[in-house]
């Protein structure tokens, strides 16, 4: 069996994360046992809530143990299996974690799942056709539940969610409008993913200018809202929120580091008899096969285009999280272990 290399959660960070909260660690993969397969990683997932886990806080997920590989997304292939249900070569989207290579037991109930290469990438598995989209795909379509021709806006537009959100609401004749940091990343937004218009929250750093600039963007209001940010740029979106309008929470990375995010216009829920749901897409999973067709028939067929940032082998897997959190990522972060 072959040796592994693992990321362990080594230490809690106090305030901000750091690359000395982990420690990288080799270890032997043990010999499987009936019913188990060897699977070899190609990609595995960096995303904003794995920093969250690694407070020891009440929260929606239990904390990540301490001196355990990091646990997160995968893609890869088997290369070993003692399964009737999986083969050498099938290509399977799992739950593997910061590590090399797992060994899962395929009976365990969607501990695994094979995946078509054909007309959609293996590493997009982890991002537009997976549990990103499936996040825009909840937040669209259960809560803010639009009506064509309606406006609506999403935070951290250019990443694995915001670029998904936005393919799936121009498919419901939206229009859309996207809040990035830089220039680079709102062309690639309005360009590539189709959106109406997308803001430099850079250019416009306080709540003033860009609740100024959704203005202009946004002639008819806003009716719904995905909010992966908090903080300035969540309290701009409430102002320009229309009656009624619906607010779908999904991530909160302006307060990631333990600093609390206070709302400046809460009012506001009140004056406009807004409704605003947070959610966790795990606890929904009624709707994946639903939400992953449309997402697959989206990429397979070029509507959704999302881009990815790629770090090279597993030992820059803490830098590239910790560039994730502060925005450096541009798409869906991944980390390449083959």
């Amino acid at each position: 069996m072959p040796t592994n290399k693992q990321i362990h959660l080594d230490n809690r960070p106090a305030g901000e994360a750091s690359a000395s909260n982990f420690k990288l660690v080799t270890a032997e993969t043990p010999a499987l046992q009936d019913g188990q397969v060897l699977v070899r990683h190609h990609f595995m997932s960096l995303d904003p809530y794995m920093r969250g886990r690694m407070n020891d806080s009440k929260s929606y997920a239990a904390p990540q143990p301490l001196g355990q590989v990091m646990q997160g997304g995968t893609v890869g292939e088997v290369v070993e299996s003692k399964s009737d249900k999986y083969k050498v070569g099938d290509k399977v989207v799992g739950f593997g974690g910061w590590q090399e290579y797992s060994v899962v037991n395929a009976d365990q109930v969607g501990a695994l799942r094979k995946v078509d290469t054909t007309h959609v990438p293996l590493s997009h598995y982890l991002g537009a056709v997976g549990m990103p989209g499936v996040t825009a795909w909840y937040g669209l379509v259960k809560i803010i539940q639009p009506k064509a021709g309606q406006t609506v806006v999403v935070s951290a537009a250019s990443g694995a969610v915001g670029s998904a959100f936005g393919a799936l609401a121009k498919a419901r004749d939206l229009r859309v409008v996207g809040i990035a940091g830089g220039e680079d990343k709102c062309k690639y937004v309005t360009d590539d993913l189709g959106f109406d218009a997308c803001i430099d929250y850079k250019a416009h750093r306080d709540v003033g200018a860009l609740s100024k600039a959704l203005k202009a963007a946004c002639l008819d209001g806003i009716s719904g809202y995905f909010e992966n940010v908090g903080g300035v740029v969540m309290d701009a979106v409430m102002t320009r929120m229309n009656a009624f309008g619906r607010i779908a929470l999904c991530g909160m990375i302006a307060g990631y580091d333990g600093k609390p995010v206070p709302m400046s216009f809460p009012q506001l829920l009140l004056t406009n008899r807004m409704t605003l749901e947070g959610f966790i897409v795990s606890e929904h999973m009624e709707v994946w096969p639903e939400a992953l067709t449309e997402l697959g028939m989206l990429v397979g067929t070029g509507k959704l285009r999302p881009r990815e940032s790629v770090a090279q082998g597993i030992e820059a897997a803490p830098e590239a999280f910790l560039g994730l959190l502060k925005g450096r990522n541009f798409g869906k972060q991944l980390v390449k272990l083959i």
